[in-house]
């Protein structure tokens, strides 16, 4: 009975390795070695026919750069740049001292350069881009597409609370951007950028992992006007000068956020704004034709963890490291070193978006509730009128 049995698996065996080496069984041995080994190595989909497909990172990088780059554009600047004459020469100020002169302006030149990018989102030529991008109000601007024809920007909408903007160009029947679902996000899942990088070097494309969630960073250069955005996407995808505004996608080819900073002493950080704040952004001005007002309280703070509240022996929350003077915050009492628990009764964790997340659901002119931890160990409850965000 053994030898039987050991006799019919010998031949099912045999049998079984002659099906795959002649196709029978929808498999060939050199794909099937080309699945098992090599750098491709992914999710293995079945087709509306019955074949299998492979489905790898560099697969689906091209699927989405396909699909996607069509509808990211390059956003240019036209504008008069001063010219000076700085070949005077050397000679004495009025107290005997030697100095150079002051150049002289002897005219201007005209410039265009690629400086930014952006994603077109409804296909008559509605275009979001970063506020700094289009921050000149003396400039004029262009939008160029990925098969290089041109457009002059019509419009230019900026919201005063973040650094989104909106470009209206004279056009029709664009191909646009799927909006995904930035509350959905995951720390570790893929995400690919694409944009013109360093102003010069159009549908570059970048590749990289969502590196973390709800960070808050100042954007800009201190001489030149810094911003603090909360909330933001951290992403190991390359982000350039020059990639500003354009988007970051998911492997579904979604925009998952809009490009906006680099952190110019590290390799491999880089920051975008959560596409939620932008669909909500682009829900109200469709609606009226403005940017939505934003509620305003009037601290700057970083978040405790809860790693970080169990080690000093101090509660999760908000902590508080100045208060803007004449602000809500200030007429409610806070003070630098208060640690803000709760609003509204609703815990402040870093995990769900920190203080951001819930002043941003809120509204100017609405009252809220904040749970304070002082500095003295004692806990408050106190109450603030939110106002409206001005910058």
């Amino acid at each position: 009975m053994k030898n039987k049995f050991a006799i019919f698996l010998s031949i099912s065996v045999v049998l079984v390795l002659l099906g795959i080496s002649s196709g029978v069984l929808g498999l060939r041995s050199g794909s099937l070695g080309r699945w098992l080994s090599g750098p491709n190595v992914g999710q293995l989909k079945v087709g509306d026919s019955g074949s299998v497909k492979v489905v790898s990172e560099e697969s689906v990088t091209i699927d989405v750069v396909k699909r996607v780059s069509p509808a990211v554009v390059t956003v240019g600047i036209t504008k008069n740049q001063p010219v000076f004459d700085f070949n005077q020469g050397f000679g004495f100020g009025p107290f005997g001292f030697f100095e150079s002169p002051v150049p002289q302006q002897q005219g201007s030149r005209q410039i265009k350069q690629d400086i930014g990018s952006g994603f077109i989102v409804r296909s008559d030529g509605l275009i979001i881009t970063n506020k700094h991008v289009v921050s000149d109000t003396q400039a004029k601007y262009r939008v160029i597409t990925v098969d290089n024809r041109s457009y002059d920007v019509q419009r230019i909408y900026r919201d005063p609370n973040n650094d989104l903007a909106i470009l209206k160009i004279d056009a029709s029947g664009l191909p646009t951007v799927e909006l995904g679902d930035s509350s959905r996000l995951q720390v570790g899942q893929f995400a690919i950028a694409i944009g013109t990088a360093l102003g010069e070097f159009r549908s570059t494309v970048t590749t990289g992992v969502v590196s973390g969630l709800s960070r808050g960073i100042t954007a800009g250069s201190p001489f030149e006007g810094a911003e603090k955005l909360n909330d933001v996407i951290q992403t190991s995808a390359a982000i350039n000068p020059g990639n500003s505004g354009g988007p970051l996608l998911n492997s579904s080819g979604q925009v998952i956020g809009v490009n906006v900073a680099v952190a110019s002493a590290a390799q491999n950080i880089g920051f975008a704004l959560p596409i939620n704040l932008l669909k909500d952004s682009l829900k109200t001005f469709e609606e009226n034709g403005q940017f939505p007002k934003r509620a305003f309280l009037g601290v700057e703070y970083r978040m405790v963890t809860r790693d970080l509240a169990i080690l000093n022996e101090i509660p999760e929350g908000a902590y508080v490291s100045s208060v803007v003077a004449q602000s809500p915050a200030e007429e409610a009492g806070l003070e630098p070193g208060d640690i803000i628990t709760k609003i509204d009764g609703r815990q402040l964790r870093e995990t769900e978006g920190g203080l951001a997340a819930v002043i941003a659901a809120k509204k100017p002119g609405q009252t809220v509730e904040l749970t304070v931890y002082q500095a003295d160990g004692k806990t408050v409850v106190v109450r603030a009128t939110l106002t409206e965000a001005t910058q």
